[in-house]
């Protein structure tokens, strides 16, 4: 005898995790893990802010999120995520939105120390990177519209 799901279970509505909550970014950094994450994630959003112009927000309990967008897979889910943020995790900083735009690449490659993944940057010490080409990458992903999640 084999098992079947209910139909119900094909039809449920596909439920983002990530949402903009109401906590001020400033309360979650002053929170982060070490005195060296506080001070960078502090800078960090100095810097974001100046970048991009737009206020920030916190998109679920651990993400600083500037600008959003929307959008909707071939599935035919979707949703709306922030454009360019940041997260100041214990092992590393987590940027994201950064990459996939037409000079990303060569400002990474002057950018200093870090690592790529799929659609994040990790940085492990802020103070060893060239937060003017930092900025630069920042305001150059801000200038292009971000059309995939």
């Amino acid at each position: 005898r084999r098992s079947v799901r209910p139909p119900t279970l094909y039809l449920m509505a596909y439920q983002q995790k990530t949402h903009p909550t109401d906590v001020p970014p400033e309360e979650f950094l002053d929170a982060a893990p070490t005195e060296r994450r506080r001070t960078e994630g502090h800078a960090l959003l100095d810097l974001f802010r100046a970048a991009t112009g737009a206020p920030a927000v916190m998109w679920g309990p651990t993400m600083v999120g500037f600008g959003e967008y929307s959008y909707v897979y071939d599935s035919g889910h979707g949703g709306t995520y922030f454009r360019l943020g940041f997260s100041p995790r214990k092992a590393a900083i987590s940027l994201y939105g950064l990459q996939g735009f037409p000079r990303s690449d060569e400002l990474l490659a002057k950018l200093g120390p870090r690592r790529t993944g799929a659609g994040c940057v990790y940085v492990t010490n802020l103070a060893k990177v060239d937060t003017g080409v930092l900025r630069e990458l920042v305001e150059h992903a801000w200038a292009h519209e971000t059309t995939t999640c």
